[in-house]
């Protein structure tokens, strides 16, 4: 964690100073002041500068970053990192040798990873970041697979004018069976059931 002490003729100077000599902006750091300084006499006799304490905060995506990394490290299966970030969201794609390591069956671990990852970020974050975590495009094989699930199962509750469950599913992936369906008249879905299990229904529309 770096840090720097800093002198002004004003607090605010001596936290321009700090600012300019860790080359961040304020929002990126913690101030503390530890001598507000005095004027004196005309401005010159007895007079004390301001001191501030400026310490940088850590980057919640390089966090991220290097949790990612130590993890495979300590998997046997090292990982590269690459970020997109756009506003408050930040998808995370990893790529190595063994990165199937990191999916896991049916993106359980990948999934897992995610909500640590996700844990991590906000940990040191003034506002909160979405993460989304993907390997090998995992997570655009799985909407497709997701969309043709809800697709088959929709005509399945309407062919037998019975309720059909899914599996449990993270919240992201129930909002894509949602959104799949919506614009069918035919069935509604809602969610049912507690995290861990909580899991879509398609009712058919009588």
């Amino acid at each position: 964690m770096k840090e720097v002490t800093a002198t002004g003729q004003s607090v605010e100077a001596a936290v321009e100073s700090a600012l300019a000599q860790l080359q961040t902006t304020r929002d990126r750091t913690e101030i503390s002041i530890v001598e507000e300084g005095k004027k004196g006499f005309f401005g010159i006799f007895g007079s004390r500068p301001a001191v501030v304490r400026a310490v940088l905060k850590p980057d919640p995506i390089e966090e991220a970053v290097q949790f990612l990394k130590n993890i495979g490290e300590k998997m046997g299966a090292p990982v590269e990192v690459e970020v997109r970030r756009e506003g408050k969201e930040a998808e995370l794609i990893l790529s190595g040798e063994k990165i199937a390591l990191f999916i896991g069956k049916r993106g359980q671990t990948l999934n897992s990873l995610q909500y640590l990852t996700q844990l991590v970020v906000n940990k040191s974050s003034d506002s909160y970041l979405n993460v989304v975590l993907d390997a090998e495009d995992y997570r655009k094989r799985r909407n497709d697979t997701l969309i043709q699930l809800a697709q088959r199962l929709a005509q399945k509750a309407v062919k037998t004018g019975k309720d059909v469950a899914l599996e449990p599913m993270p919240s992201y992936e129930r909002k894509i069976i949602h959104a799949a369906l919506a614009g069918t008249r035919k069935v509604k879905t809602y969610s049912s059931g507690a995290d861990p299990n909580r899991h879509i229904v398609i009712s058919p529309v009588k």
